[in-house]
């Protein structure tokens, strides 16, 4: 969003407009709606910010629920931004260890400065890019605990600060149309400062998932989160924000509630055993963090092979970390005598999973050429270390 877009959209009339866009679904509707809002007289710029946001907010309500149709975002704002459930608990994190002012280093659109004010506490929020600070001070003005200071993280006096919360931009700078940054000292602000405040005071570092283990500082706690499945970040904890006794975590948050799973170090791994009739896919946030072991422990499970994140049981499992399945049979692990074997089974629609295994899923099933009126679930991967097909049939999350 260019500077002169955000200021119509900041007008009265601007903000007016865009509450009363009503429903849109295809181009077709797209075109309309721009046709009608031109003939009304409305500017070619107040006409693009005001679709783009009511576009954006529809985009926005998986991450923000109801907050998402009275607030304002960038492309990369919302894509960059922490889903309010994750953030709502990453804020109580401040409040239950006593700390009452924090300043958001790098606040983008403000989610998470928005979940700290709701608590209660006094936020100052940061922002180095001029329109992201407006749209940031426009999310957070229902707040009067919430302030927003257009600048740099490194120039910011933090002399009455309690604590502070960094959410280092990991893409190129830009609203729309920016790529990730590989090298985490290209991070703005870079890790290294965040780290650095982590040695003086209470801090929280929100970092992709991904990031090298390497680089995680001994003394922090380290969070991996996971959403409906999908692992959205990783969170370093310093100081106060470290629990006790907690180095590693996997946090899980299903549609139904909110697991943990934590531990002192990285878990070794269990022994390897037998299939038994049941397959474990652990949690990614699981994997992350490392503990499987722990996990399969926890279950009499064991693993299916060295150094393949896949677990078995004898018994069927109940567990927030882990898919389960039930296995029905082993099949051919050779192509042709696969597909065979899946034809005369009429399966047509197939979900391939894989690990510790270099093939592609989506050109074997194109090969596999497969037709008929069944479904199935097949796992390619290693068992006892060798080579090894499983037809197996999804057991629901408890």
């Amino acid at each position: 969003m260019e500077r002169t877009e955000l200021l119509e959209l900041l007008s009265p009339g601007g903000l007016g407009l865009l509450d009363s866009l009503p429903p849109y679904e295809s181009k077709g509707d797209v075109l309309a709606l721009v046709a009608a809002l031109r003939k009304q007289g409305h500017s070619p710029e107040l006409v693009s910010a005001v679709l783009t946001q009511s576009r954006l907010r529809r985009k926005a309500a998986a991450k923000f629920g109801d907050f998402a149709p009275s607030m304002l975002f960038t492309e990369a704002g919302l894509e960059q931004a922490t889903r309010l459930r994750v953030a709502s608990l990453h804020a109580g994190r401040f409040r239950d260890a006593g700390l009452r002012h924090v300043v958001d280093l790098g606040c983008g659109i403000g989610g998470d400065a928005l979940a700290l004010a709701g608590l209660g506490l006094t936020v100052t929020a940061v922002e180095a890019d001029e329109v992201t600070a407006a749209i940031a001070s426009f999310n957070l003005a229902p707040f009067e605990t919430a302030a927003v200071v257009h600048a740099r993280a490194e120039e910011v006096d933090l002399g009455t600060a309690d604590a502070a919360y960094l959410d280092p931009a990991r893409r190129t700078a830009g609203h729309t149309g920016t790529t990730r940054l590989t090298d985490p000292n290209d991070y703005s602000p870079s890790l290294g400062f965040a780290f650095g405040l982590g040695e003086r005071m209470p801090v929280g570092v929100k970092l992709g998932p991904g990031l090298d283990r390497e680089l995680i500082p001994a003394e922090a706690e380290a969070q991996w989160v996971s959403v409906g499945g999908q692992l959205t970040e990783m969170g370093l904890w310093f100081r106060e924000l470290a629990r006790p006794g907690i180095r590693r975590s996997a946090l899980v948050l299903g549609e139904t509630g909110i697991d943990e799973l934590t531990a002192a170090a990285d878990s070794p791994d269990a022994e390897v055993g037998e299939l038994g009739g049941f397959l474990l896919e652990p949690d990614a946030a699981v994997i992350r963090a490392r503990l499987i072991g722990d996990l399969a422990r926890s279950l009499d499970a064991r693993m299916v092979s060295g150094g393949i994140a896949y677990l078995t049981a004898d018994e069927p499992p109940h567990t927030p970390f882990a898919t389960a399945f039930r296995v029905l049979e082993t099949l051919p692990a050779d192509e042709k005598r696969l597909k065979k074997a899946l034809r005369e089974r009429g399966i047509g629609t197939l979900e391939i999973k894989k690990r510790g295994i270099d093939i592609d899923p989506a050109t074997l099933r194109q090969r596999l050429a497969l037709s008929g009126p069944e479904s199935a679930t097949i796992v390619m991967t290693r068992v006892a270390g060798r080579h090894t097909t499983l037809l197996v049939e999804r057991l629901a999350r408890p």
